[in-house]
């Protein structure tokens, strides 16, 4: 809500240093609405000046910036409100692949293609957002930053897991998870 959104404003006002990664979240994974128009406000207000990168889908993406006819105009709104770089997701596209579009100095920098895997995923977006940060963290330059992050986030989401009947979840031990079944040592 706004109030929470208020808070991690001040907190972050108080380390101008440490570059801010904001996943502005509207919707769960299942569909159910997170936000209402007094966090909207507070996030293009308080937060998204504060930015280094924003990491909206596209659905998001026009929810705060309403007046925008396109993603890319959206992506200028957003970096006119004082966001560094804007990374606007495509999964809520009606793609055959999935297209990423990474904004920067009032344009366009680079687009990510990715294979549109089967299925529902919740956390894919934090997955992202944190991975970003992670990659922003090495060192790595915004542009490389985001195209590791998306790499990695891809990677998890294919080698996602459902443990219920819900939504799948991203694996983000992948890389850790002996993905083969054992052989069998049967003397069969």
């Amino acid at each position: 809500n706004s109030a929470v959104a208020t808070a991690v404003a001040g907190i972050v006002e108080d380390y101008p240093d440490v570059p801010l990664i904001l996943d502005p979240v509207q919707r769960s994974g299942r569909g159910d609405a997170l936000a209402d128009h007094m966090l909207d406000d507070a996030l293009r207000s308080l937060l998204i000046p504060q930015s280094t990168l924003i990491t909206p889908n596209s659905l998001e993406a026009r929810a705060l910036a309403p007046d925008a006819d396109t993603l890319d105009a959206c992506a200028q709104g957003l970096m006119s409100l004082g966001s560094e770089f804007v990374l606007i997701t495509g999964t809520h596209e009606n793609t055959t692949d999935v297209i990423h579009r990474l904004y920067g100095n009032m344009r366009l920098l680079e687009t990510f293609v990715f294979e549109r895997l089967p299925g529902s995923y919740h956390g894919s977006g934090c997955t992202l957002a944190s991975a970003c940060a992670a990659s922003l963290a090495h060192g790595l330059d915004p542009v490389n930053a985001v195209g590791e992050a998306l790499r990695y986030t891809w990677e998890t989401l294919k080698h996602g897991f459902r443990p219920g009947m819900g939504q799948l979840l991203p694996n983000r031990l992948y890389w850790a998870w002996e993905m083969d079944e054992p052989e069998n040592n049967s003397n069969d």
